[in-house]
This record gives structure tokens, sequence and C-alpha cells, in this order.
């Protein structure tokens, strides 16, 4: 009977033992989780940040799309100009040479 306790409590310093190391391990993985989540939450911060920035950027850069294109249209109109200009100028010149 003595013996069957003395065996009992082995197995239940045994058991204790080993709940220890688990209990070890899972505060470790704990640790290690809550590690995980607060560098997963400032990736998430860098991402909504490099989200906003880019769509600020493809904001700014269609308004400069846009006014190349305008610029490149009062370009066009200025070099029709010039063209209409000269030939005004070279007809005004014309009779004068003649």
């Amino acid at each position: 009977n003595e013996q069957l306790l003395k065996m009992t409590e082995e197995r239940m310093m045994d058991v204790e033992q080993k709940l220890r190391h688990v209990k070890r391990l899972l505060r470790d993985k704990v640790n290690q989780l809550k590690e995980q989540i607060s560098k997963n939450t400032k990736a998430d911060t860098v991402v909504k940040d490099l989200y906003v920035e880019n769509a600020q950027l493809l904001k700014a850069l269609e308004m400069t799309e846009q006014r190349q294109k305008t610029a490149e249209r009062k370009n066009y109109l200025l070099e029709e100009k010039i063209a209409n200009l000269n030939r005004i100028v070279k007809n005004l010149a014309s009779p004068s040479f003649t």
C-alpha cells in the first residue's frame, strides 16, 4: 500500500513537472505571439500610410499630367499663331520688294 502511494506521488510529481514545462512553453508562445501582433500592427500602420501616400502621389501625378496637356495645347496654339504671323509678315514684305 505504501509502495503504491509512493508510485502515485512520483507520478504526480512527474505530471506536475511536465505541467510546469508545458506552462513555460505556453508562456513563451504567448510572448512570441504578442511580439508578432505588435510587429503586424506596426506593419499594418505602415501599409495604411503608404496607401494614403500612394493615393496622394497618384492625385499629384494626374494634376501634373493635366497641366502638361494644357501646356502642350497652349504651345501648339502659340506655334500656329507664330506660323500665321510669319505668313502675314512674309505677305506684307513681299509686295514692298516688288
